[in-house]
């Protein structure tokens, strides 16, 4: 048998609930990794005496973007070179390890360099955690299970926001030293009980037997069997298939087989990063400027966090009753036309339900996006294909600040007009894809 053949038979149970668990918490606190300098850097500036504006504020903010910008390829390339559970294993613990160096701090370059290692580091997790995933479902229910990983990303913000109120000026906890270190430790720490956890995950039975490990990967299927409390078939696993012929992954991903999906979605990727970055980062300082005075930034945190929620659980039955395809393109073009609302609204109040409607069909666009793209390479592309998507997302974000910066020196609808037209756009190359993989077997072969 395939072990897609044995995957399907052993269906779904406790081992993939549990996966399901582990890698949705390490996206959590990634989530939470991501956000919370925006939370600690007055509490940075105050402490190493910056000014608003200068480079190392600038750099700080920016910071975690290029990390994840090197680290995703380049941990996507090692998981399928290597296998996924070094890298599941090693992301994690040198995201603890940068994470707290960057607490201890003496100076702020040394919070700047931490900051970009600590991206480098969970810039892996999302690519190999999503492949590992993948390779453990089977067929009718991988897609929602990889937008519910997804989903975690609003817990994650949830508890950054929570914590960032005890923590911070103003808050109930008093502390020794500064609050933003505490702050920053604390969002490391989660990553030490995941690790003890992932260490109980075998390797992707996919992986093992595409290079040949056939013993290894039979092991890992026991696994799953005695966790799912079925019987393995009484049948022998099929050898490999020939898969890569090139050297470098990178060739094959960019080569004629697959070049035309690669460059499609990294263009989806990038423009709806920038798109999302663009309109939540810059939007409520263009409407303070105007007379727009929002409430609290932990409110207003926590009010977008759970408007996330029913948008992550939208799209993961969508996924699964029209396909991944027209999922992605309905939640992108609602994407555009939410963000004209903002041309509506005339009271704080306002800004805030647009800004959830806003976050609720981004974040339904994010879930899929992750669940659609690993289905679209081969297996020992899955991660590397993974890795120079979620490379581009980062690309967006890092020039985010840029493109904002027309947002606040420009016309209001001219502004968002462009940040539509990338959403617009986006759904257009995903559409261009032409590949619909709902209820389809993960490929193994670079070719379609």
């Amino acid at each position: 048998m395939t072990v897609d053949g044995v995957i399907e038979h052993l269906g779904l149970g406790a081992f993939q609930y549990r996966l399901l668990v582990i890698c949705g918490l390490t996206f959590a606190a990634d989530a939470m990794a991501v956000l919370v300098m925006g939370f600690a850097l007055s509490g940075v500036r105050e402490s190493f005496g910056l000014e608003a504006g200068t480079l190392p504020v600038t750099l700080l903010t920016l910071a975690t973007f290029a990390g994840m910008f090197v680290g995703a390829p380049f941990w996507g390339r090692a998981a399928d070179r290597f296998g996924r559970r070094p890298v599941f294993l090693t992301t994690v613990t040198l995201g603890v390890l940068f994470g707290l160096l960057s607490a201890l701090a003496p100076s702020v370059w040394v919070l700047i360099a931490a900051r970009v290692l600590t991206g480098f580091a969970i810039g892996g997790t999302m690519p190999v955690d999503y492949a590992m995933m993948a390779e453990f479902m089977p067929a009718a229910l991988r897609g929602r299970f990889l937008v519910l990983v997804e989903g975690f990303w609003a817990i994650g913000t949830l508890g950054m926001a929570a914590l960032a109120s005890v923590l911070l000026a103003g808050g109930t906890l008093e502390l020794p030293g500064d609050g933003w270190r505490w702050l920053v430790a604390l969002t490391a720490l989660p990553g030490i009980a995941g690790l003890f956890v992932r260490l109980g995950v075998p390797d992707s039975p996919r992986w093992l037997v595409a290079h040949g490990r056939m013993d290894d990967a039979l092991s890992a299927l026991r696994q799953v069997a005695r966790r799912n409390r079925r019987e393995l078939p009484d049948r022998p696993l099929a050898p490999p298939l020939p898969l890569l012929r090139q050297k470098s992954r990178f060739a094959v991903l960019f080569g004629p087989d697959l070049r035309d999906r690669t460059f499609l979605l990294a263009a989806a990727w990038f423009g709806m990063s920038l798109g999302y970055y663009g309109i939540f980062s810059w939007l409520p300082t263009y409407l303070r400027a105007n007379g727009f005075e929002l409430t609290d930034t932990y409110l207003t945190t926590l009010l977008l966090a759970f408007a996330q929620v029913p948008g992550y659980l939208l799209a993961s039955l969508l996924v699964e009753w029209v396909g991944r395809r027209a999922t992605l393109v309905g939640f992108m073009l609602v994407s555009a036309l939410g963000a004209y609302l903002f041309l509506l609204v005339d009271s704080a109040v306002g800004v805030l339900l647009a800004s959830a409607l806003l976050s609720f069909s981004l974040l339904g666009t994010w879930g899929a996006l992750y669940a659609y793209t690993p289905e679209l390479f081969p297996t020992l592309l899955r991660a590397s294909g993974m890795g120079v998507a979620s490379a581009f997302a980062r690309l967006g974000s890092l020039i985010s600040p840029f493109a904002g910066a027309l947002l606040l020196g420009g016309n209001l609808a001219q502004s968002l007009t462009v940040f539509a037209a990338l959403f617009v756009l986006s759904a257009a190359c995903i559409w261009t894809v032409g590949i619909e993989t709902r209820g389809r077997p993960l490929r193994d072969r670079e070719t379609a």
